[in-house]
């Protein structure tokens, strides 16, 4: 038996430590000696201390570690094992986007190219007669599967389509998840066409006064763009912000490799101040 100092030396774990998993009951003394009240360890409990400091080194809670050493033998410390593994990676990816983001700023600072400009357009959008699918999904990133779910429903029907096709954020703010998405094609013709749910046909309003701006390259261009938005009505006071803004993607990973070919179009209804 060894004294908890004893025990320490051997272990190179802190006393501090020791008894930091004895009171959480990770690690209790392998006795307690009645006459001295001193914490006495046996050289069988450091296979167990070793599979603590394994589990912390991963980032496991005290909980987490006291349940891992119940399930050790198996194929439940495996499952544990690989649920943090899988953790771990997303945090690393999440990290590198952060690192991308740095390099970014500073080749942005280094160039003096903080801003970047785009042309601001503004044009009348006629009425469409589309057939749409609306949902609301969990983030922005899901707008293709909605694509997708439109594409392949359609696909037997050969329907006559117009060249456009647009999404329309029905959300009055940025939302970062719960977004209300519909994805919209317009027809060249509605003869005799009937859908049924969760499909919609429908006439989308002509909008006289649209602002509208290309973005060239990847989709995280777009948030440039909207702040070049923001930059224009400020310079136009006479116009103000509508609702429901919308987006074409012209060029987009479907018929491009490579995401700085992509070309997308950002527009936003506006109207005059009275």
């Amino acid at each position: 038996m060894f004294k908890i100092g004893e025990f320490s030396k051997l272990t190179q774990v802190s006393i501090r430590m020791l008894r930091y998993y004895d009171e959480n009951e990770l690690l209790t003394p392998a006795r307690i000696d009645p006459q001295t009240n001193y914490r006495l360890y046996s050289a069988q409990q450091i296979p167990r201390l070793n599979k603590i400091i394994f589990l912390k080194d991963l980032g496991f809670t005290v909980a987490e570690i006291s349940t891992a050493l119940k399930k050790w033998q198996g194929e439940d410390i495996i499952n544990l094992l690989q649920q943090r593994r899988e953790l771990i990676e997303n945090q690393i990816l999440l990290e590198q986007e952060k690192l991308a983001k740095i390099a970014l700023a500073e080749k942005d600072i280094l160039t003096e190219k903080i801003k970047i400009h785009y042309n601001v357009t503004i044009k009348t959008i006629p009425q469409y007669q589309v057939i749409s699918l609306r949902r609301i999904v969990k983030d922005y990133f899901q707008e293709g599967y909605l694509w997708k779910e439109l594409g392949q429903s359609l696909e037997p029907k050969q329907l006559k389509l117009a060249k456009e096709s647009f999404s329309i954020y029905h959300d009055p703010e940025y939302k970062t998840s719960d977004v209300d998405i519909e994805v919209c094609l317009v027809l060249a013709e509605t003869k005799n066409l009937t859908v049924s749910a969760p499909f919609t046909l429908r006439e989308v309003a002509a909008e006289p006064l649209m602002a509208s701006t290309l973005v060239y390259g990847p989709f995280e261009n777009i948030n440039d763009a909207f702040l070049a938005f923001a930059s224009w009505l400020e310079e136009h006071p006479q116009y103000q912000m509508g609702t429901y803004n919308r987006q074409i993607v012209h060029r987009g990973p479907w018929e491009e490799d490579n995401p700085e070919n992509y070309l997308t179009e950002i527009q936003i209804p506006i109207r005059e101040r009275q």
